[in-house]
């Protein structure tokens, strides 16, 4: 089961998944909506803030 990083609803298609940009420790999952809504996400690892 993935996790959308922004806004925490369960997701098994249309998601995108990537490292952390400045840690690359974890897993940044996003949703199809979030991604095109440009919803911020938190890092839980680093505290990085992206869009």
């Amino acid at each position: 089961m993935k996790i959308c990083s922004s806004c925490n609803k369960e997701v098994n298609f249309d998601f995108t998944e990537f490292p952390c940009p400045k840690c690359g420790k974890t897993k940044i999952i996003r949703c199809d909506h979030c991604k095109s809504t440009t919803k911020e996400y938190k890092c839980e690892e680093c505290g990085f803030i992206g869009p």
